[in-house]
């Protein structure tokens, strides 16, 4: 049995999407991020960089969200191609992820939504560094249905993060292909059902006032340097 080390956040519901649409059976155990339990002891033996989502699949443990997408993959076969190509398409735009999506958006959201001072340099440039990525992708979604082929874990792993964009401060109005692929997704149900594990952050968000918790905390994360 798996057991999920998670928090509500896109990286989390990265692996949580993906266990949802390979059927994996697996067992939920939140991460308090407020509380700094990502910090603890027993946690950094599994993810040694103090960071969720983290697994235990029997024993064996892996940490950061991308290699345990490829893991998952590997493990079931599900969700990346069997060909050296194949693989290397689906891994390409994985990274482009890791490598863009994910740190420019989390960029945007600590200087947009938590650093304490108004900095519009640094909000300018990581929103029109996402922008960028975003234009990068709907270039190429013009073109495909998906990132690399078929449905594969390189989409789980964008579309977790920019169906975030407004929470980061970007209007993805103008993208029109990014916004064909994310309701292409937003429909499958086990995208649906991942994004709920282990709780559904956006339905807090629509409260303002846990809205404004939500930003306070997280503010108090970046200020203490315990992210």
């Amino acid at each position: 049995m798996i057991t999920l080390y998670t928090s509500p956040t896109p990286n989390g519901y990265k692996v949580s999407v993906a266990l949802e649409e390979m059927a994996l059976p697996y067992q939920v155990v939140p991460i308090d991020l407020m509380q700094g339990e990502q910090k603890r002891d027993w946690f950094l033996k599994l993810s040694p960089n103090g960071r969720i989502p983290a697994i235990d699949d029997d024993g064996f443990a892996v940490f950061e969200s991308g290699a345990i997408l490829l893991y998952l993959a590997e493990k079931t076969g599900l969700l990346m191609p069997q060909d050296a190509q194949g693989k290397s398409l689906v891994t390409q735009w994985l990274m482009f992820q890791m490598g863009g999506i994910g740190p420019m958006m989390g960029q945007a959201n600590v200087f947009f939504r938590y650093f304490p001072e108004r900095i519009q340099p640094a909000i300018d440039r990581y929103h029109g560094e996402v922008r960028r990525l975003f234009g990068v992708m709907d270039t190429h979604l013009a073109d495909n249905d998906y990132l690399a082929g078929d449905y594969s874990i390189a989409d789980i792993a964008n579309w977790c993060w920019t169906r975030t964009a407004k929470w980061s401060g970007v209007d993805v109005e103008p993208f029109i292909h990014l916004r064909r692929w994310q309701a292409q997704i937003a429909a499958r149900p086990a995208a649906q059902k991942g994004i709920t594990v282990p709780e559904d952050a956006s339905a807090k968000m629509k409260d303002g006032e846990a809205e404004r918790k939500f930003s306070e905390n997280a503010r108090n994360i970046v200020e203490t340097g315990k992210r």
